[in-house]
């Protein structure tokens, strides 16, 4: 039987209909099928209201009892009353975030506290355990200092913050990567004296700390925030925000550890001074989150679009995913990990108001050329 050709627009209609009304009435507790594509398995918001109105930064790791998301919040980045809140994901849902560190100093007699804001958590899942989540305390990037506290029972409650070692900031955004003899490898970075890649070592679950030189001047190029990919000849290659808004994402590959590193050269992908992550897959491919925007573009910040781009080798992306696209709003700071089942999870920063969870099935997305450095329309 044929069917009308007004009925099946009407059915069109109407499951768009549904679609958005699955949007509006959508909490952090509901799993949505995304229609953005293919590889898209779903989106969510990891919560809906908190005390506080703005976060950003978040991070995210996979416990032995399933995944875990942090990120600083607060009246504002830079505020002193800005903590570190945590949520876990359990039985398909994030738990209510808890604030697991706070820039506290001191408490006045008169009850007044003295209070530094926090910034840019990182976790990171030691086999084996402990869970470490590593974030800044300070009142600017340009003097604040490396924190860190360990949980023994997957991020259910932490030990007492300790202060890393005079000159140790720990990863300064990105997770590390896990040495084959053992180390852990954090991509860091400093802005007091222009903005200066450097990287730390710990072989002990970070009691004990060494740091590399820093690998630029920063006054030729300003760099900072390294996510690091592994390659199977054994480099590791790092990419790098660039200061420059009108510039592009920035490299540098190690073939012996971490320890030296070659010079910073740009890519082809562009940067609007914001933070980028990526992961190395388990088929070999690397996956990277960022914006594929410049400042001179858009907003000031020009981070209205948040991407995902694929790679053999590093150095040559195709585009495979907009994840976000808004004039004028904010998607930014993205964290992305391949868990143990191969889905891919990412989180980012949503208008500064909440923390987007996303989940990709690599092997499903689809990879097309970027011409002339332009990102592909649909």
């Amino acid at each position: 039987m044929r069917i009308p050709r007004h009925f099946t627009l009407s059915l069109f209609y109407a499951e768009r209909f549904l679609v958005a009304l699955l949007l509006l009435t959508a909490t952090s507790t509901t799993i949505l099928v995304a229609q953005e594509g293919p590889g898209v398995v779903s989106r969510q918001f990891i919560y809906d209201v908190a005390p506080y109105p703005e976060c950003h930064a978040s991070t995210i790791e996979e416990t032995p009892k399933g995944l875990i998301a942090a990120w600083f919040g607060g009246t504002g980045e830079k505020f002193p009353d800005v903590g570190i809140w945590v949520s876990r994901h359990v039985d398909g849902k994030w738990t209510e975030s808890v604030e697991v560190a706070n820039g506290i100093q001191y408490t006045l007699a008169d009850g007044k506290v003295h209070r530094h804001p926090t910034w840019n958590p990182v976790l990171f899942q030691m086999p084996g355990g402990p869970l470490l989540l590593f974030w800044k305390c300070g009142p600017r990037p340009d003097n604040w200092w490396g924190m860190m506290s360990r949980s023994t029972d997957d991020g259910v409650s932490w030990s007492v913050a300790e202060r890393l070692p005079e000159h140790i900031d720990g990863p300064v955004r990105n997770k590390p990567v896990l040495l084959s003899n053992g180390s852990l490898l954090c991509g860091s970075s400093t802005e007091h004296e222009g903005w200066r890649v450097h990287f730390e070592l710990t072989s002990d679950k970070g009691r004990t700390w060494t740091r590399t030189p820093a690998i630029h001047d920063g006054k030729t190029v300003g760099a900072i925030q390294p996510t690091l990919l592994r390659h199977p000849d054994g480099s590791i290659q790092a990419l790098c925000r660039n200061q420059d808004g009108a510039g592009k994402i920035l490299t540098t590959t190690s073939t012996d550890n971490g320890l030296t590193w070659s010079e910073l050269t740009p890519i082809h992908l562009p940067n609007p001074n914001s933070g980028i992550d990526g992961v190395t897959l388990a088929d070999g491919r690397h996956l990277l989150v960022y914006n594929h925007t410049n400042r001179r573009s858009g907003t000031p910040q020009a981070r209205e679009m948040m991407n995902i781009a694929l790679s053999d080798d590093g150095i040559h992306w195709k585009a495979a995913l907009t994840l976000d696209n808004e004039p004028k709003a904010e998607f930014s700071y993205p964290a992305v990990i391949q868990s143990k089942d191969g889905m891919v999870h990412v989180t980012y920063t949503w208008k500064r108001q909440r923390m987007t969870h996303i989940v990709l099935d690599p092997s499903k997305l689809v990879q097309k050329e970027m011409i002339d450095g332009a990102w592909p329309k649909d």
